[in-house]
């Protein structure tokens, strides 16, 4: 909550900078746990065509009074789009997965909501990405872990996993026996899986936040015999909207609005989520911000250690780097890796030795892509999401564009951090010509810190020279 105020707070002062604020205007800043809303109604009229504040009061409370229930956003019928393009999202954090199997997280609904019983059944994917092998799933069990406000020790939990190959196939075995199955080339086969959740008495399901499933597995294929885990994370409170949450004044940069939000998962769309929670609470000139971590476990870039098979170069890179960087540890530098490729981390690597020799710092980053700044190891975030490596989202600028189509505001993606570094990934096409009319950014990457500057084009120019 601190990173994201803080954020929020130098994107206004970068702002007022390049744009005076009316003396009767209050700009305001909200945050959205990890999202912010920035009121930006003090901007001059000259930019108000550009959108930010070209949507009536009227359509406003419209949208707000038309947004869904915050349960829907992750079980509802609006997941169906958002989920057709998962193996995609899956595969770019992964450029050859070892033994050419994925399984996809799948679609999940909630069909049982009692006092004392919960029952959720999810269809996953398996998918032969390989174009001439096959590859045997050998082997698939399941089990979940709960996480609870109090002790779960009353709660008990039963997973059942039933094949669901495609053609005539043979009815599932009553007694959860798994039979081997051949993937052919380029094919898919699914899997239903039924989990339930039962209490002693009730109210004790209501303390319950999540449930972890871990779905494990045993492909078997010319890369050989090997055992893989997929996680898939299912929030189980949602908290209430509230439709006049206090702003709260934060010294002269404005005022924040904490808004919470459920615990994200691959089945929430970005688009809902905003409908659920921010729009009932945003105004005519607002601005929305979304830090970059919750949206990219959203499209689901998540990986667990145990899936992860750090190579020689991986383990020999991450003991140049800092022992707090996410690229410290070999499955971490190993993620990287599997996005940028290998030859393009050990080009990154040895420019950053010889450069440091010269006192120039920071060429790694400069050359190992995007991703590198983005890549959070374990820890890195809120449970269960601390057991994970969490990559930086894809498709920045497609997404806030799209956000804004669809809530009518403008929309930033940030990177911030507990150090106070601040990193704008993508801004909206209303904003983005707000920002190159008249300033643009900088980034100077120092030894310990980073620092966000927006200076006018014309000192820009003058540094360069």
């Amino acid at each position: 909550m601190v990173t994201c105020c803080y954020a929020m707070m130098q994107m206004e002062k970068a702002w007022r900078r390049s744009f005076p604020i009316q003396k009767d205007a209050a700009p305001r800043f909200g945050t959205m746990g990890s999202s912010s809303v920035a009121r930006c109604s003090g901007l001059r009229p000259e930019y108000k065509e550009y959108g930010c504040c070209s949507k009536s009061s009227a359509d406003t409370s419209s949208r707000a009074a038309k947004h869904v229930a915050p349960r829907d956003c992750t079980y509802g019928d609006c997941q169906g789009l958002w989920l057709a393009d998962e193996l995609q999202r899956l595969l770019s954090m992964q450029k050859k997965p070892i033994n050419g199997m994925v399984l996809t997280r799948g679609s999940w609904t909630w069909d049982i909501d009692l006092p004392t019983v919960y029952r959720f059944r999810g269809i996953m994917q398996f998918c032969n990405i390989t174009r001439a092998s096959e590859i045997f799933i050998n082997e698939v069990c399941g089990r979940v872990v709960l996480l609870s406000n109090n002790s779960p020790d009353l709660v008990t939990t039963s997973i059942e996993i039933h094949p669901k190959h495609p053609g005539v196939k043979p009815a599932p075995r009553k007694d959860g026996y798994w039979p081997a199955y051949i993937t052919q080339a380029g094919k898919a086969t699914s899997i239903e899986v039924v989990l339930h959740i039962h209490a002693n008495k009730s109210g004790l399901l209501k303390e319950l936040q999540a449930a972890c499933v871990e779905i494990e597995y045993v492909s078997y294929g010319p890369h050989g015999c090997s055992f893989d885990v997929q996680h898939v994370i299912l929030p189980l409170q949602y908290p209430r909207v509230l439709e006049n949450n206090p702003w709260q004044r934060v010294g002269g940069a404005g005022a924040i609005l904490p808004i919470r939000t459920h615990l994200l998962s691959h089945l929430d769309n970005p688009k809902e989520v905003l409908s659920t929670y921010v729009l009932p609470h945003i105004e005519v000139g607002d601005v929305i911000a979304i830090c970059e971590t919750p949206l990219a476990i959203m499209q689901g870039r998540f990986r667990h250690p145990c899936g992860i098979y750090p190579s020689i170069v991986a383990r020999l890179a991450c003991r140049l780097f800092h022992p707090t960087s996410s690229l410290a540890t070999a499955c971490g530098m190993q993620v990287l890796i599997d996005i940028s490729g290998q030859l393009r981390v050990l080009f990154a690597v040895i420019i950053a030795v010889i450069s440091r020799l010269f006192g120039i710092r920071g060429m790694f980053y400069r050359l190992a892509g995007k991703q590198a700044r983005l890549i959070d190891d374990v820890s890195g975030t809120l449970p269960p999401y601390d057991k994970f490596i969490t990559l930086g989202p894809v498709h920045a600028q497609a997404t806030v564009d799209d956000l804004k189509t669809k809530t009518g505001f403008g929309v930033a993606i940030v990177d911030v951090n507990d150090l106070k570094q601040v990193h704008i990934l993508a801004v909206s096409f209303n904003l983005q010509q707000i920002v190159e009319s008249e300033s643009i950014a900088l980034y100077l990457k120092y030894p310990s810190m980073l620092k966000l500057l927006l200076l006018s084009s014309f000192d820009f120019r003058h540094q360069m020279r």
